[in-house]
Protein backbone atom coordinates (compact mmCIF):
# COMPACT_ATOMS: atom_id res chain seq x y z
CA UNK A 1 0.00 0.00 0.00
CA UNK A 2 1.49 3.27 -1.05
CA UNK A 3 1.83 6.11 1.77
CA UNK A 4 0.79 9.58 1.12
CA UNK A 5 2.69 11.86 2.92
CA UNK A 6 0.29 14.84 1.45
CA UNK A 7 -2.91 14.29 -0.98
CA UNK A 8 -1.78 13.90 -4.95
CA UNK A 9 -3.02 16.32 -7.24
CA UNK A 10 -4.62 15.28 -10.33
CA UNK A 11 -1.69 16.77 -12.68
CA UNK A 12 1.57 14.26 -11.90
CA UNK A 13 4.56 16.62 -10.88
CA UNK A 14 8.05 16.20 -13.35
CA UNK A 15 9.55 13.19 -11.92
CA UNK A 16 12.59 14.46 -9.01
CA UNK A 17 10.95 18.06 -8.75
CA UNK A 18 10.29 19.77 -6.04
CA UNK A 19 6.58 18.65 -6.07
CA UNK A 20 6.94 15.58 -6.85
CA UNK A 21 9.72 14.64 -3.74
CA UNK A 22 6.74 16.37 -1.09
CA UNK A 23 3.87 14.58 -2.55
CA UNK A 24 6.04 11.37 -2.81
CA UNK A 25 8.50 11.96 0.57
CA UNK A 26 6.42 9.02 2.61
CA UNK A 27 6.95 6.29 -0.51
CA UNK A 28 10.73 7.07 -0.50
CA UNK A 29 11.34 7.37 2.57
CA UNK A 30 9.62 4.05 3.31
CA UNK A 31 11.58 2.44 0.70
CA UNK A 32 15.08 3.69 1.92
CA UNK A 33 13.68 2.26 5.42
CA UNK A 34 12.82 -1.30 3.64
CA UNK A 35 16.31 -1.58 2.84
CA UNK A 36 17.57 -1.53 5.92
CA UNK A 37 14.97 -3.77 6.97
CA UNK A 38 15.23 -6.14 4.00
CA UNK A 39 19.22 -5.83 4.94
CA UNK A 40 18.64 -8.57 7.92
CA UNK A 41 17.00 -11.28 5.44
CA UNK A 42 20.88 -11.63 4.09
CA UNK A 43 23.65 -12.97 5.95
CA UNK A 44 26.18 -11.00 4.20
CA UNK A 45 24.22 -7.91 4.62
CA UNK A 46 22.97 -8.81 8.64
CA UNK A 47 25.62 -6.89 10.44
CA UNK A 48 25.49 -4.14 8.48
CA UNK A 49 21.68 -3.86 8.77
CA UNK A 50 21.13 -5.00 12.61
CA UNK A 51 23.45 -1.68 13.16
CA UNK A 52 20.66 0.61 11.96
CA UNK A 53 17.82 -1.09 13.37
CA UNK A 54 18.80 -2.78 16.45
CA UNK A 55 19.99 -1.55 20.07
CA UNK A 56 24.16 -1.31 20.02
CA UNK A 57 27.15 -0.97 22.47
CA UNK A 58 25.41 -4.10 24.98
CA UNK A 59 27.57 -3.91 28.37
CA UNK A 60 25.86 -6.79 29.90
CA UNK A 61 28.29 -8.80 31.69
CA UNK A 62 28.34 -12.64 30.01
CA UNK A 63 29.00 -13.51 33.07
CA UNK A 64 25.96 -12.38 34.46
CA UNK A 65 23.93 -14.05 31.98
CA UNK A 66 22.33 -17.02 33.95
CA UNK A 67 18.73 -16.68 32.72
CA UNK A 68 16.42 -15.39 30.17
CA UNK A 69 15.41 -12.67 32.94
CA UNK A 70 18.76 -11.43 33.16
CA UNK A 71 18.92 -7.80 32.63
CA UNK A 72 20.31 -6.04 29.01
CA UNK A 73 22.46 -2.70 29.83
CA UNK A 74 23.95 -0.77 27.19
CA UNK A 75 25.73 2.32 27.18
CA UNK A 76 25.85 4.56 24.23
CA UNK A 77 28.72 4.83 21.29
CA UNK A 78 29.14 5.76 18.09
CA UNK A 79 26.39 3.22 16.40
CA UNK A 80 23.89 5.15 17.73
CA UNK A 81 24.23 7.95 15.24
CA UNK A 82 23.04 4.87 12.83
CA UNK A 83 20.13 3.89 15.20
CA UNK A 84 19.40 7.39 14.93
CA UNK A 85 19.22 7.63 11.22
CA UNK A 86 16.76 4.95 10.81
CA UNK A 87 14.14 5.78 13.45
CA UNK A 88 14.39 9.18 11.58
CA UNK A 89 13.06 7.99 8.34
CA UNK A 90 9.94 5.89 10.68
CA UNK A 91 8.95 8.60 12.31
CA UNK A 92 8.62 10.74 8.78
CA UNK A 93 6.97 7.78 7.56
CA UNK A 94 4.51 7.68 10.81
CA UNK A 95 4.18 11.35 10.52
CA UNK A 96 2.55 10.78 7.42
CA UNK A 97 0.69 8.13 7.77
CA UNK A 98 -1.05 9.78 10.87
CA UNK A 99 -1.55 12.90 8.94
CA UNK A 100 -3.35 10.87 5.97
CA UNK A 101 -5.54 8.71 8.21
CA UNK A 102 -5.98 10.23 10.96
CA UNK A 103 -5.94 13.75 11.20
CA UNK A 104 -7.33 14.76 7.22
CA UNK A 105 -9.89 12.37 7.80
CA UNK A 106 -10.94 14.85 10.99
CA UNK A 107 -10.41 17.74 8.76
CA UNK A 108 -12.64 16.84 5.90
CA UNK A 109 -15.24 16.69 9.06
CA UNK A 110 -14.53 19.89 10.64
CA UNK A 111 -14.38 22.11 7.67
CA UNK A 112 -11.67 23.99 9.30
CA UNK A 113 -9.94 27.62 7.87
CA UNK A 114 -6.26 27.96 6.76
CA UNK A 115 -5.04 28.83 9.72
CA UNK A 116 -6.53 26.50 11.74
CA UNK A 117 -6.00 23.49 9.83
CA UNK A 118 -2.39 24.11 10.20
CA UNK A 119 -2.33 24.54 14.02
CA UNK A 120 -4.67 21.32 13.77
CA UNK A 121 -1.97 19.24 12.34
CA UNK A 122 0.83 20.02 14.44
CA UNK A 123 -1.48 20.11 17.54
CA UNK A 124 -2.68 16.51 16.89
CA UNK A 125 0.65 15.45 15.65
CA UNK A 126 2.31 16.76 18.81
CA UNK A 127 -0.44 14.90 20.78
CA UNK A 128 -0.24 11.27 19.62
CA UNK A 129 3.56 11.57 20.39
CA UNK A 130 3.84 13.09 23.85
CA UNK A 131 0.78 10.95 25.42
CA UNK A 132 3.32 8.29 23.95
CA UNK A 133 6.45 9.27 25.28
CA UNK A 134 4.40 10.17 28.24
CA UNK A 135 3.25 6.82 29.01
CA UNK A 136 6.41 5.32 28.00
CA UNK A 137 8.31 7.39 30.44
CA UNK A 138 6.15 6.58 33.13
CA UNK A 139 6.48 2.90 32.62
CA UNK A 140 10.54 3.14 32.44
CA UNK A 141 10.38 4.98 35.96
CA UNK A 142 7.88 2.07 37.54
CA UNK A 143 9.73 -0.68 35.65
CA UNK A 144 13.05 0.97 36.88
CA UNK A 145 12.26 1.82 39.69
CA UNK A 146 12.72 5.25 39.81
CA UNK A 147 9.79 6.72 41.34
CA UNK A 148 9.99 4.55 44.68
CA UNK A 149 13.31 6.51 45.92
CA UNK A 150 14.29 10.11 44.59
CA UNK A 151 17.97 9.54 45.50
CA UNK A 152 17.85 7.15 42.33
CA UNK A 153 18.22 10.49 40.29
CA UNK A 154 22.17 10.72 41.44
CA UNK A 155 22.46 7.65 43.50
CA UNK A 156 25.11 5.38 42.07
CA UNK A 157 26.65 7.73 39.55
CA UNK A 158 28.06 7.18 37.01
CA UNK A 159 28.03 3.02 37.48
CA UNK A 160 24.50 3.11 37.67
CA UNK A 161 23.75 6.09 35.22
CA UNK A 162 26.31 4.82 32.68
CA UNK A 163 24.64 1.37 31.70
CA UNK A 164 21.32 1.76 30.98
CA UNK A 165 17.83 -0.65 30.41
CA UNK A 166 17.41 -1.55 26.80
CA UNK A 167 13.30 0.73 27.30
CA UNK A 168 15.34 3.47 28.70
CA UNK A 169 18.15 3.85 25.53
CA UNK A 170 15.49 3.07 23.22
CA UNK A 171 13.51 5.77 24.59
CA UNK A 172 15.99 8.33 24.33
CA UNK A 173 17.04 7.25 20.79
CA UNK A 174 13.33 7.69 19.47
CA UNK A 175 13.14 10.79 21.12
CA UNK A 176 16.37 12.15 19.12
CA UNK A 177 14.70 11.07 16.31
CA UNK A 178 11.72 12.36 16.41
CA UNK A 179 12.62 15.96 17.12
CA UNK A 180 15.51 15.24 14.58
CA UNK A 181 13.03 14.41 12.03
CA UNK A 182 11.24 17.95 12.66
CA UNK A 183 13.84 19.54 10.44
CA UNK A 184 13.67 17.96 6.99
CA UNK A 185 9.25 17.86 7.59
CA UNK A 186 9.35 22.12 7.47
CA UNK A 187 10.37 21.15 3.84
CA UNK A 188 7.82 18.14 3.64
CA UNK A 189 4.93 20.04 4.90
CA UNK A 190 5.30 23.15 3.35
CA UNK A 191 5.99 24.96 6.14
CA UNK A 192 5.45 28.96 6.18
CA UNK A 193 8.69 30.78 6.39
CA UNK A 194 7.00 33.05 9.49
CA UNK A 195 6.51 29.75 11.08
CA UNK A 196 9.93 28.03 10.61
CA UNK A 197 11.98 30.11 13.53
CA UNK A 198 8.95 29.11 15.84
CA UNK A 199 9.26 25.03 15.51
CA UNK A 200 12.93 24.88 14.70
CA UNK A 201 13.09 26.47 18.65
CA UNK A 202 10.70 24.01 19.86
CA UNK A 203 12.32 20.72 18.41
CA UNK A 204 16.35 22.32 18.61
CA UNK A 205 15.73 22.60 22.27
CA UNK A 206 14.05 18.92 22.84
CA UNK A 207 17.08 17.71 20.78
CA UNK A 208 19.88 19.67 22.28
CA UNK A 209 18.42 18.48 26.07
CA UNK A 210 17.78 14.99 25.08
CA UNK A 211 21.17 14.28 23.37
CA UNK A 212 23.24 16.44 26.41
CA UNK A 213 21.58 14.72 29.09
CA UNK A 214 22.43 11.25 26.69
CA UNK A 215 25.75 11.51 26.51
CA UNK A 216 26.65 13.24 29.80
CA UNK A 217 24.63 10.58 31.68
CA UNK A 218 22.07 12.27 32.88
CA UNK A 219 19.15 9.85 31.39
CA UNK A 220 17.07 9.24 34.68
CA UNK A 221 16.86 12.99 35.76
CA UNK A 222 15.83 13.99 31.93
CA UNK A 223 13.53 11.22 31.95
CA UNK A 224 11.55 12.94 34.96
CA UNK A 225 11.78 15.90 33.30
CA UNK A 226 10.60 15.21 29.94
CA UNK A 227 8.20 12.80 31.38
CA UNK A 228 6.23 16.03 33.12
CA UNK A 229 6.85 18.07 30.20
CA UNK A 230 5.31 15.56 28.09
CA UNK A 231 1.71 15.40 30.43
CA UNK A 232 1.96 18.90 29.91
CA UNK A 233 2.35 19.74 26.62
CA UNK A 234 0.30 16.93 25.53
CA UNK A 235 -2.71 18.42 28.44
CA UNK A 236 -2.11 22.00 26.07
CA UNK A 237 -2.62 19.77 22.63
CA UNK A 238 -5.79 18.64 23.86
CA UNK A 239 -7.30 21.49 24.63
CA UNK A 240 -6.32 23.34 21.62
CA UNK A 241 -8.05 20.27 19.49
CA UNK A 242 -11.16 21.02 21.02
CA UNK A 243 -10.49 24.75 20.61
CA UNK A 244 -10.20 24.33 16.72
CA UNK A 245 -13.11 22.00 17.00
CA UNK A 246 -15.36 24.98 18.44
CA UNK A 247 -16.01 23.22 21.64
CA UNK A 248 -15.38 26.49 23.59
CA UNK A 249 -16.72 25.43 27.13
CA UNK A 250 -14.90 22.54 27.61
CA UNK A 251 -11.25 24.17 26.23
CA UNK A 252 -11.75 27.06 28.31
CA UNK A 253 -12.15 24.29 31.47
CA UNK A 254 -9.35 22.02 30.05
CA UNK A 255 -7.16 25.62 29.36
CA UNK A 256 -7.89 26.67 33.06
CA UNK A 257 -6.81 22.90 34.24
CA UNK A 258 -2.99 23.67 31.80
CA UNK A 259 -3.10 26.68 33.87
CA UNK A 260 -2.55 25.20 37.11
CA UNK A 261 -0.54 21.95 35.75
CA UNK A 262 1.82 24.15 33.54
CA UNK A 263 3.18 25.89 36.93
CA UNK A 264 3.00 23.01 38.66
CA UNK A 265 5.30 21.37 36.46
CA UNK A 266 7.22 24.71 35.75
CA UNK A 267 8.17 24.30 39.21
CA UNK A 268 9.04 20.72 40.03
CA UNK A 269 10.70 20.67 37.14
CA UNK A 270 13.23 23.62 39.28
CA UNK A 271 12.99 21.41 42.46
CA UNK A 272 14.13 18.53 40.64
CA UNK A 273 17.59 20.31 38.91
CA UNK A 274 18.21 21.69 42.39
CA UNK A 275 18.17 18.69 44.32
CA UNK A 276 19.89 16.61 41.66
CA UNK A 277 22.55 18.63 40.01
CA UNK A 278 23.17 20.70 43.56
CA UNK A 279 22.55 18.29 46.66
CA UNK A 280 22.78 15.00 44.85
CA UNK A 281 25.65 14.91 42.63
CA UNK A 282 27.09 17.93 44.36
CA UNK A 283 27.92 15.61 47.57
CA UNK A 284 29.38 12.58 45.81
CA UNK A 285 32.45 11.45 46.67
CA UNK A 286 34.16 11.53 43.14
CA UNK A 287 34.02 14.60 41.18
CA UNK A 288 36.62 14.77 39.08
CA UNK A 289 35.99 13.96 34.84
CA UNK A 290 36.15 10.66 33.49
CA UNK A 291 34.99 10.05 29.80
CA UNK A 292 36.14 6.12 30.01
CA UNK A 293 34.02 5.85 33.18
CA UNK A 294 31.38 7.98 31.80
CA UNK A 295 31.71 10.09 34.86
CA UNK A 296 30.70 13.92 33.99
CA UNK A 297 30.26 15.13 37.84
CA UNK A 298 32.41 18.07 37.90
CA UNK A 299 31.46 21.49 39.55
CA UNK A 300 31.66 23.31 35.91
CA UNK A 301 29.31 20.45 33.85
CA UNK A 302 26.81 20.67 37.28
CA UNK A 303 26.36 23.99 37.04
CA UNK A 304 25.92 24.59 33.43
CA UNK A 305 23.06 21.72 33.83
CA UNK A 306 21.73 23.54 36.40
CA UNK A 307 21.50 26.54 35.04
CA UNK A 308 20.47 25.24 31.49
CA UNK A 309 17.49 23.20 33.00
CA UNK A 310 16.38 26.90 35.21
CA UNK A 311 16.75 29.53 32.46
CA UNK A 312 14.53 26.82 30.26
CA UNK A 313 11.72 26.87 32.95
CA UNK A 314 12.07 30.51 33.52
CA UNK A 315 12.10 31.33 29.81
CA UNK A 316 8.92 28.88 29.40
CA UNK A 317 7.39 30.70 32.77
CA UNK A 318 7.65 34.47 30.93
CA UNK A 319 6.37 33.37 27.80
CA UNK A 320 3.05 31.94 30.16
CA UNK A 321 2.68 35.32 31.31
CA UNK A 322 3.61 37.41 28.90
CA UNK A 323 0.75 35.64 27.14
CA UNK A 324 -1.87 35.83 29.94
CA UNK A 325 -0.72 39.59 29.91
CA UNK A 326 -1.88 39.88 26.26
CA UNK A 327 -4.49 37.81 26.62
CA UNK A 328 -5.86 40.48 29.97
CA UNK A 329 -5.14 43.92 27.31
CA UNK A 330 -6.92 42.33 24.60
CA UNK A 331 -10.19 41.44 26.87
CA UNK A 332 -9.99 45.51 28.47
CA UNK A 333 -9.63 46.36 24.64
CA UNK A 334 -12.86 44.47 23.62
CA UNK A 335 -14.52 45.41 26.77
CA UNK A 336 -13.52 49.37 26.35
CA UNK A 337 -14.82 48.86 23.00
CA UNK A 338 -18.01 47.22 23.96
CA UNK A 339 -18.50 50.19 26.61
CA UNK A 340 -18.15 52.45 23.70
CA UNK A 341 -20.65 51.05 21.59
CA UNK A 342 -23.70 50.90 24.36
CA UNK A 343 -22.22 54.74 25.21
CA UNK A 344 -22.73 55.86 21.76
CA UNK A 345 -26.43 53.75 21.16
CA UNK A 346 -27.54 55.56 24.68
CA UNK A 347 -26.44 59.22 23.52
CA UNK A 348 -27.99 58.40 20.00
CA UNK A 349 -31.28 57.33 21.73
CA UNK A 350 -31.12 60.56 24.14
CA UNK A 351 -30.85 62.68 20.77
CA UNK A 352 -33.82 61.33 19.17
CA UNK A 353 -35.66 61.49 22.53
CA UNK A 354 -34.79 64.88 22.91
CA UNK A 355 -35.49 65.84 19.73
CA UNK A 356 -39.15 64.01 19.60
CA UNK A 357 -39.72 66.00 22.44
CA UNK A 358 -38.51 69.46 21.21
CA UNK A 359 -41.06 68.76 18.30
CA UNK A 360 -43.86 67.68 20.52
CA UNK A 361 -43.86 71.06 22.30
CA UNK A 362 -43.30 73.33 19.28
CA UNK A 363 -46.10 71.43 18.33
CA UNK A 364 -48.38 72.19 21.67
CA UNK A 365 -47.30 75.96 21.35
CA UNK A 366 -49.01 76.50 18.40
CA UNK A 367 -52.23 77.94 17.75
CA UNK A 368 -55.33 75.39 17.79
CA UNK A 369 -56.33 76.37 14.08
CA UNK A 370 -52.44 75.77 12.88
CA UNK A 371 -52.29 72.54 14.74
CA UNK A 372 -55.80 71.53 13.21
CA UNK A 373 -54.37 72.10 9.72
CA UNK A 374 -51.34 70.24 10.09
CA UNK A 375 -52.84 67.04 11.60
CA UNK A 376 -55.15 67.59 8.31
CA UNK A 377 -51.89 67.39 6.34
Amino acid sequence: MALKGVRRANKNPPILSHEFVIQNHADIVSCVAMVFVLGLMFQATAPLASVFIAVQHNATDPETLTGPETLMTYTYGSRDVAAIFFYCLISIVMHAIIQEYILDKINRKLHLSKIKHSKFNESGQLLIFTAVSAAWGLNILVKDNLLQDISSLWGGYPEGHAQMSFMLKFFFLVQMSYWLHCYPELYFQKTKREEMPAKIQHASLYLIFCAAAYVLNFTHVALVLLTLRFIEEGLHHICRLLYFAERTQAAHTGFRVWNVVFVCCRLISIIIAILTFHYGLGSADDQILDTAAGNFNTPVIRLNALVAVCLVQAWMMWNFIHFHLRQMRERQAEQMAQRKKLAERKNRKGRKDDSKRSSEEDFSELPEVDQQTRRRK
